[in-house]
């Protein structure tokens, strides 16, 4: 009888772990299973691409500090060869231009996305939509100075997050974060190429839109797969992804810390019945009615965070951004505003929910436009809360979220238990393709 470290759990094949590998030794089942290398008659040089229809990889998970025994076996060589290749974190997050010049481009591979926006013809008729937009974008862009904040955002949290990462999780370091832009530099494809040039042997995918949606998260999962085939089909990067955290306290905490600073802005006489105006983006209906969990995951963020509040103010969850003749997901943000105004509400607070960073739907959209339109209407008291950006709040939620991940990995957690379940109604090939990749490490 082989002696096994935990119970045996099977849920997606399982891992050979070679004796030479950078990889702790052993063989290593999805789910945490593992044979102790003592009483295997080889320690070396083996290797499966496939047996009896399961598929073998080095699981790199298993290499990361443990109180499991088979961290002990780990010698001083073997940690050595562990340190030069670091814990990569991939930050994904849809992007945008960093100058003006890189508008039409951007826009070209947004509308060119089935995942975001479903249109006919759309490879050819997306240049020319996106061409034609071009003007006006550039003048909304040059308005918020010249181009989006959000990489700088992003490499400011990137830096940030190493940093804490490597404190609180020195097992699993060095740790280097990356960006993976969908449609504007630095994009998919070339932060892939830049991670293998650095000798990353395994990342984790870390989706920086809180709720998840197969417009933006699974937009950029399934882009990853293809580029992941294309620049990297040896598949030397071993995979793993945080795909949604829509109530994680950490993230409940900022947004809370930030409503209530916000709220303090207002006389104390009308603060408790000032309207709490949570904004996301929204989604075409066609996407809602095939069943994407994404309004009921940014409905979870509202009510965690109202909960925190004590249900203090009156509120209510809109959304923004629609693009199109097609029918979205609504009420608009603006059409609430003007509502409300209507009805003789003044103390408005707009709350970017499903945002992170700052970029144009919210220095543009909300700052400028919506602002404008709602003094037009006498609206004096509308305002936004401050967007999370680099708030340390925000930073060591973002670690703990991280930790928590590489914790669940090391028996087999490589993804949400949410993320596997397609929309009831999709038929796209696509979305099973990427999710069969990375079931696969």
């Amino acid at each position: 009888m082989l002696p096994f470290t935990k119970s045996p759990t099977f849920r997606w094949g399982f891992y050979f772990s070679p004796g030479d590998s950078p990889f702790a030794r052993g063989l290593v089942f999805h789910q945490g299973f593992h044979l102790s290398p003592a009483v295997l008659p080889f320690n070396r040089g083996v290797s499966f691409s496939s047996f009896a229809g399961l598929k073998f990889r080095p699981s790199p998970f298993m290499k990361m500090g443990s109180s499991n025994n088979y961290s002990s076996i780990t010698n001083n060589s073997q940690n050595n060869d562990r340190n030069k290749s670091p814990t990569a974190i991939m930050l994904m997050n849809l992007g945008g231009p960093s100058t003006l010049d890189g508008v039409e481009d951007f826009l070209t591979r947004l509308f060119s996305d089935p995942d975001l926006i479903p249109i006919p013809f759309q490879k050819y008729v997306a240049p020319i939509i996106a061409k034609r937009r071009t003007p006006k974008i550039k003048e909304q862009y040059a308005k918020i100075g010249g181009g989006s904040p959000i990489l700088s955002w992003t490499q400011k949290q990137g830096s940030a997050l190493e940093k804490l990462m490597d404190e609180i999780s020195p097992l699993t370091a060095p740790h280097k974060t990356y960006i993976a832009f969908r449609y504007a530099p630095p994009l998919t494809e070339d932060t892939i190429i830049q991670m293998k040039k650095d000798g990353v042997k395994r990342a984790i995918a870390f989706t920086q839109y809180p709720q998840y949606s197969c417009s933006t998260t699974g937009s950029s999962l399934n882009e990853l797969w293809r580029k992941s085939e294309i620049v990297d089909p040896e598949g030397s990067i071993q995979w793993s992804i945080i795909d949604r955290w829509p109530t994680h306290p950490g993230l409940i905490e900022a947004f809370t810390k930030h409503i209530e600073k916000s709220l303090l802005t207002y006389p104390k006489e009308v603060r408790d019945k000032v309207i709490l105006l949570f904004s996301a983006h929204s989604l075409p209906m066609v996407v809602v009615n095939r069943g994407d969990p994404y309004t009921s995951e940014v409905a979870a963020t509202v009510h965690a965070v109202m909960e925190r509040l004590n249900f203090l103010n009156p509120y209510r969850l809109v959304w923004q951004s629609q693009v199109g003749p097609q029918p979205w997901q609504g009420p608009q943000t603006r059409d609430a505003i003007l509502g409300f105004g209507e009805k003789g509400e003044n103390n408005i607070l707009l709350i970017p929910i499903a945002f992170t960073s700052d970029h144009i739907e919210t220095l543009f959209e909300l700052d400028l436009e919506y602002a404008h339109e709602a003094e037009k209407a006498g609206i004096t008291g509308l305002k936004r809360v401050e967007s999370l950006n680099d708030d340390p709040i925000f930073i060591n939620s973002m670690a703990n979220i991280v930790k928590d991940h590489l914790e669940k990995a090391k028996s087999g957690g490589f993804f949400s238990n949410q993320y596997l379940l397609r929309c009831p109604k999709c038929k796209k090939d696509s979305c099973q393709k990427s999710r069969d990749f990375f079931a696969s490490f």
